[in-house]
């Protein structure tokens, strides 16, 4: 898949489903619970013991290509070769690691690094991440996004952290092309609840479609 597929799939879709499990096994089972409710873009954490694994179970039955996985919380360049190896179609980091950067551009994989000021999402952009990831979110809030598209209206971002249902919309309103939603879309995963949560998803893109209308 093309590095533009993958970015129009991500803007498109307008969530992506972060999983962080105990184990790589309830890892796969918390992103079909996210691919049943609909989500198209699934990313596994690192956080995950045997992550790369569960990206390779994920990418080896996606056939049809109905979800595009990624990994995430990548420090450095070697686990971000670790994970493209194993399928991922784009990183993520919870700040911008330049060599990471350089890895992801030299495979022409979307590369998300995490900022939390002005001067992380221009140096995002100047290594060549076409979307910056807002972290955490529950710290910087829709505000701080609304403050960055007004003096950089061509970022695109992407908040992870404290996204939830109550507050999809107000974050899609201030100007993001997408959210990262995990524990407040994945947590009942640890009663082994998944129901609740293929449920939860679609009300996530159902909110994320009337806040673009």
């Amino acid at each position: 898949m093309l590095k533009v597929d993958v970015l129009r799939r991500i803007c498109d879709s307008g969530l992506i489903a972060v999983v962080r499990a105990p184990a790589a096994e309830e890892a796969v089972r918390i992103a079909d619970a996210c691919a049943a409710g609909g989500a198209e873009v699934l990313e596994i954490t690192f956080t995950v013991p045997g992550a790369a694994n569960a990206i390779h179970q994920l990418c080896d039955r996606n056939d049809s290509g109905r979800y595009v996985v990624g990994a995430g919380t990548v420090l450095d360049p070697e686990t971000a070769r670790i994970a493209i190896l194993s399928g991922a179609k784009f990183i993520v980091s919870p700040a911008l690691n330049t060599e990471t950067a350089k890895l992801c551009n030299r495979y022409q994989i979307p590369y998300l690094p995490g900022a939390a000021t002005v001067r992380e999402v221009i140096e995002a952009m100047e290594c060549g991440a076409d979307i910056i990831k807002v972290f955490p979110g529950d710290t910087t809030g829709p505000a701080f996004v609304k403050a960055v598209k007004a003096a950089l209206p061509q970022a695109s971002l992407v908040p992870t952290g404290g996204v939830s249902i109550e507050n999809v919309c107000t974050w899609i309103t201030a100007g993001c092309v997408a959210v990262g939603a995990g524990g407040n879309l994945t947590r009942s995963a640890a009663d082994g609840d998944f129901n609740t949560i293929t449920e939860l998803t679609k009300r996530f893109i159902e909110e994320i479609r009337t806040s673009r209308v």
